[in-house]
């Protein structure tokens, strides 16, 4: 069974524990979530207009799931809700600190949408798999996820499986995630999921946030794809999350770049 909707933090991070992922709710006001939803649907309409298709990673069944890259650029709404502070603690509790944000984008499941092909997010781990995750995934509910709407849908607890295991034995566990608008879903990489099919008549969107422990490559790459008042105006954290702030790794002159 899925975890409940809670608005605790410390909850949360026990449902990551047990269930491999969590649901809080509470963690942005209203004016946040209607301009993001609203910047979401018109950045996918931009790319209809601008002719612009979007990779899919093979893991979409069909035509109408709609993703859209390139968000950080898109409003800085999508820059607050990368870095606010619910999402900085469970990093710093689930994978650590620094850490990379690989992608965001959204996912736009339109009426008669397919769903999309089960799998985990780090698949690009080699096997054997760590004993902890290698990157958390954080969902925001723009519009109501329901049964019929084309709902993410998960197996709870598939974090605990073995890592090669028959997806065909995950299949028939999966459950969708029914919530209201404005919820923050957070699972960890090890979290076998994919876009429900939409039956409904109606869209609805969500954003996902890919974060990552820092010897891994962004899946985007900030550097050429990120509008230079984006890096100018970056917080300290924007900045680590996005690789232009550094420990460790990636230094220039045995110094971070900023």
């Amino acid at each position: 069974m899925l975890p409940p909707i809670v608005d605790d933090i410390e909850q949360a991070k026990a449902h990551i524990r047990e269930h491999g992922l969590a649901l809080l709710a509470g963690q942005i006001s209203s004016a946040q979530l209607e301009r993001a939803r609203v910047a979401t649907y018109a950045a996918a309409e931009d790319d209809r207009r601008l002719g612009r298709e979007a990779d899919k990673f093979g893991l979409d069944y069909g035509d109408l799931n709609v993703r859209v890259w390139n968000i950080l650029n898109r409003d800085p709404v999508f820059r607050e809700m990368v870095q606010l502070p619910v999402v900085l603690e469970l990093l710093r509790e689930v994978i650590g600190w620094p850490a990379l944000l690989g992608n965001i984008s959204a996912n736009i499941a339109e009426p008669g949408g397919e769903g999309g092909v089960l799998h985990p997010d780090q698949l690009f781990v080699p096997k054997p798999w760590p004993s902890e995750p290698q990157g958390m995934n954080f969902a925001w509910l723009l519009d109501d996820f329901t049964a019929d709407n084309g709902a993410t849908e998960v197996v709870p607890q598939s974090h605990l499986a073995a890592d090669d295991v028959n997806p065909a034995i995950l299949a028939d566990k999966a459950v969708s995630v029914i919530a209201p608008a404005g919820t923050l879903m957070v699972f960890e990489s090890r979290i076998w999921h994919r876009t429900g099919r939409n039956l409904s008549s109606q869209s609805r969107a969500a954003l996902f946030g890919w974060y990552t422990k820092p010897i891994y490559r962004p899946q985007e790459n900030w550097f050429l794809s990120l509008d230079d008042a984006v890096v100018d105006e970056a917080s300290d954290a924007l900045l680590t999350l996005l690789g232009y702030k550094t420990q460790g790794l990636g230094l220039v002159y045995g110094r971070s770049p900023r």
